[in-house]
């Protein structure tokens, strides 16, 4: 069995998950706090890929990184880069299709905090940061831990995106979806359950874990 599809399939996940927290946690901070036009637009953005089919998301990033077009063709002359059929372009894809699972629970979990807790840390002089880093975060941890774990799990399943934006390259961009597929097309079903298998343990065990935790973690904000 070759495992290469694994070890990138994770690789992808941890970096994707990585990516997302760092961008996730101030975007779902500022999109929580008051209501605007842009915030709007900024967050129906952000949902579209739960609804839209992975296929057209992927055919647009397609068109876009692509060398022969706009972005792409920008990127590949003036700085010598291509996301197109690369590792950089799985995270890039990855990202963009996981982030409503990573933004979504932490903003939902920030707007149910009540007011008084943030109006009380700034009574004590602390700043925003501060206050979102040692009062409102403290308060989320479940959903936190939620968010990073339906972003990791749902990176780990994702084949239309990365199908679209990285093609099938061994060692590059092969990731064990697209493993399970060819696969499949082969008629090799031992090597489609075995890649399988693999990642319906790995999904298990993460899903059972948080449940587990978030079972003797959970608490109310005021608690």
């Amino acid at each position: 069995m070759d495992w290469s599809p694994i070890w990138l399939t994770l690789k992808l996940a941890a970096t994707t998950t990585s990516i997302l927290l760092l961008i996730g946690l101030p975007l779902a901070w500022w999109l929580s706090r008051g209501k605007s036009v842009l915030k709007t637009i900024i967050d129906a953005f952000i949902t579209m890929p739960l609804v839209l089919p992975p296929s057209v998301l992927g055919f647009y990033l397609l068109l876009a990184l692509s060398p022969q077009h706009g972005l792409g063709y920008w990127l590949s002359h003036k700085f010598n880069i291509q996301f197109v059929f690369s590792f950089p372009g799985l995270v890039l894809a990855s990202v963009i299709y996981s982030m409503p699972f990573m933004i979504g629970p932490i903003k939902s979990a920030l707007q149910q905090l009540p007011l008084s807790l943030s109006h009380a840390s700034y009574t004590l002089g602390k700043s925003e940061t501060e206050t979102f880093r040692k009062v409102l975060l403290p308060n989320i941890r479940p959903s936190l831990l939620t968010a990073i774990v339906l972003t990791f799990a749902h990176t780990l399943g994702e084949f239309g995106v990365v199908l679209m934006i990285g093609g099938n390259i061994p060692g590059v961009t092969r990731v064990a979806s697209i493993a399970i597929y060819d696969a499949v097309e082969n008629m090799d079903y031992a090597a489609a359950n075995n890649y399988s298998l693999i990642l319906f343990a790995l999904t298990f065990i993460i899903v059972i874990a948080v449940f587990i935790f978030n079972k003797h973690s959970a608490k109310s904000p005021l608690e």
